[in-house]
């Protein structure tokens, strides 16, 4: 039986053909070149060659290149207008308001972004807890102490979550757990993911039912 609904918030609660995502790569990749004394085309090579170890461009950055200004970073990557241009969708809201399920936020942004997004999608009141990448150390999904944390905060098991994300790292990471993950896949770019995937958070009916 379902007891809590988990949602990934950049690219899950709102589309990716927003860009939002697209504009924090190119602040990451300006943040990281002034970091590496590099060009902005080669630190994100870099940063490409080894993120598959680690779950955040922020943990590589710590565990490889001995960064430790995180605040610095969070602030460069997620400055206050970066969702101006993000609209509500009130029809979303209504569809999500309409499951008789708690849910809760599981990113990897910190809690001000999450808040940010969440103001402007006019969707806060629909979740009990945000879990942010401040609560274990800067190590978020797909860290299994991670998902534990909110697990043990929710007081649910992961067998008793469903998990929505659009990256199949972190929806595996969930899976391993004994976990329900699902992967929001918009634009249908994981076309051999074995696992089960929806196109649009509306597709959740078939799942929460």
């Amino acid at each position: 039986m379902l007891k809590y609904l988990f949602f990934d918030l950049d690219n899950t609660l709102y589309s990716c053909r927003w860009g939002l995502e697209n504009n924090v790569k190119q602040r990451m990749r300006k943040f990281i070149a002034g970091f590496l004394n590099t060009t902005p085309d080669e630190a994100w090579q870099q940063r490409t060659a080894h993120i598959k170890k680690y779950g955040t461009t922020l943990e590589w950055l710590i565990t490889e290149k001995g960064f430790t200004n995180v605040e610095a970073f969070l602030a460069a990557v997620h400055p206050p207008d970066e969702a101006d241009s993000l609209l509500p969708d009130p029809e979303l809201k209504t569809f999500l308001e309409g499951i008789p399920i708690p849910r809760a936020i599981i990113t990897n942004s910190p809690r001000e972004h999450a808040d940010l997004i969440l103001d402007k999608l006019d969707m806060a009141e629909l979740f009990t807890h945000i879990f942010d990448i401040r609560l274990c150390n800067f190590k978020g999904k797909p860290h299994p102490d991670f998902f534990n944390h909110a697990l043990n905060v929710l007081g649910v098991s992961a067998g008793e979550v469903l998990f929505i994300d659009d990256t199949p790292l972190y929806v595996e990471g969930f899976n391993a757990l004994g976990g329900r993950g699902l992967l929001l896949d918009e634009d249908n770019v994981y076309t051999d993911y074995a696992y089960p995937k929806i196109r649009g958070l509306k597709e959740l009916y078939q799942y929460v039912r």
